[in-house]
């Protein structure tokens, strides 16, 4: 799920690592599924100051969007937020992914600004 989310990631054992405790971000992932099989993911961490929850990653199989497993794992990745004691949630997407903006729209999100990033070798 990882990998369709974000294609070509150079770092595959991230999850095998996290689960083993090797690693501290993201803070937690949660997991939404459907007789047995993975169907979506959120990761999710707290960026400081101030404390908030904030959305790292969020991916539903495209078999399952626009059913409602986006805004449920949404909905709990406010609530572990909430628990950790948050009182605001944030998240990011791509310029030129109108798709992941619409969901974020979707569920609640305030679009705050826009970003372009630039890098230059040296």
């Amino acid at each position: 799920m990882r990998r369709e989310l974000w294609p070509g990631d150079e770092h595959p054992g991230e999850v095998a690592q996290f689960f083993r405790g090797e690693i501290e971000e993201p803070e937690a992932v949660l997991v939404a599924e459907e007789a047995g099989a993975l169907i979506g993911f959120a990761e999710l961490s707290v960026r400081r100051p101030p404390a908030m929850g904030y959305l790292e990653g969020w991916w539903v199989d495209p078999a399952h969007r626009r059913k409602g497993v986006g805004r449920a794992l949404v909905a709990a990745s406010e609530d572990w937020a909430r628990a950790q004691g948050c009182t605001e949630f944030g998240s990011d997407t791509e310029i030129h992914n109108t798709a992941s903006a619409a969901a974020h729209q979707a569920v609640g999100f305030t679009e705050m600004e826009q970003l372009r990033m630039f890098r230059k070798p040296l």
